[in-house]
């Protein structure tokens, strides 16, 4: 299941106990800051590998949005998807209350409230998606389905 020795994290934990397959790839060593270093750092593309953001929506309701870490979510489209009047990102400080993870760790997986998630629609078409495994200098690699088996993920064209 995995691939390199790497502390466990909550994702892994959640993960394992579905008995859904994983690869965790340790990037910590590497120095990468940005989503485009850590697709460098770890050779993979930027198609596969998705970014989470968190975002507020004109309701007070929040949403999860999984966008290709070369791309940038467009808002006006992401509060169509949800059926807001708007969505605005939330800010860094309150990440870490919110969801329970630090920006840049942020994961789809393990928050601690589950909100509504939505990953661009490209990631259909990839066999394997990667995304923060909970913590900085750490990314999972499963599978879309193994995605859903975990949380609701609904896809959709929300790039700019």
């Amino acid at each position: 299941m995995k691939k390199q020795k790497t502390e466990k994290t909550n994702v892994m934990r959640i993960l394992e106990q579905h008995k859904l397959s994983y690869t965790s790839h340790d990037y910590s060593a590497s120095g990468a800051v940005s989503g485009m270093e850590v697709v460098e750092a770890l050779g993979q593309q930027p198609g596969q590998m998705f970014k989470t953001l968190v975002t507020q929506g004109a309701s007070k309701a929040y949403y999860v949005f999984m966008v290709p870490v070369d791309a940038e979510l467009d808002l006006k489209k992401a509060a169509r998807t949800v059926g807001e009047k708007s969505v605005a990102m939330i800010k860094s400080k309150e990440l870490l209350p919110l969801t329970g993870y630090i920006h840049g760790g942020c994961s789809p997986i393990g928050m601690k409230k589950q909100f509504p998630t939505t990953i661009h629609m490209t990631a259909e078409r990839c066999d394997t998606i990667m995304f923060s495994g909970g913590k900085i200098g750490c990314q999972i690699e499963t599978s879309l389905a193994n995605l859903r088996a975990i949380l609701p993920v609904r896809s959709a064209d929300i790039i700019v």
